[in-house]
């Protein structure tokens, strides 16, 4: 097998895309939190906020919907190791004051290999499926701010995403 093309480790010397060979590495307990934003006019963040969405509890049904999302990972994206995940958790987190909904996802295991697509996996799918519940009030709403804000645990180290980096 070839060697993997410098900082690139899904891709062989010949630029081909392969999965990662995890099986000389330790197992050590891996935590990963990302998160996402949604921003949405204040009426339906309102709607949303106190129970009046026709559609139900949105907060439960966009938290299931990433824990969901964090244990389908590798069926979705192509490279991804399927993941023994002992903790996936989805926060929803209201900020009024910027007309959004902050998304908080954490994934841990005891691994080989990290976890930081799941935790950027359920916190995408859990603004998506905020969007999804909310389309009917407004069709405008804006996903962002989609990224990890730290990992822990692995050969790299740990990794804490720069305070001044919010957006």
């Amino acid at each position: 097998m070839d060697e993997p093309i410098q900082g690139f480790t899904h891709l062989d010397a010949k630029g081909q895309a392969n999965m990662v060979d995890v099986s000389a590495k330790v197992e050590t307990v891996r935590v990963a939190r990302a998160e996402a934003y949604i921003e949405m006019s204040s009426s339906t963040l309102q709607a949303v906020l106190t129970g009046a969405h026709h559609k139900g509890d949105v907060f439960a049904t966009a938290r299931i919907a990433g824990i969901q999302a964090a244990k389908k990972t590798a069926d979705l994206i192509p490279l991804c190791h399927p993941l023994m995940l002992t903790k996936v958790g989805v926060e929803l987190i209201p900020e009024p004051e910027h007309q959004r909904i902050r998304i908080e996802s954490v994934c841990k295991l005891s691994g080989k290999t990290g976890v930081e697509m799941e935790a950027l996996t359920a916190a995408s799918v859990a603004a998506l499926t905020l969007y999804d519940m909310c389309k009917a009030l407004q069709k405008d709403m804006r996903i962002s701010g989609i990224a990890l804000v730290s990992k822990q645990g692995g050969k790299s180290g740990d990794y804490v995403r720069n305070a001044t980096d919010k957006r």
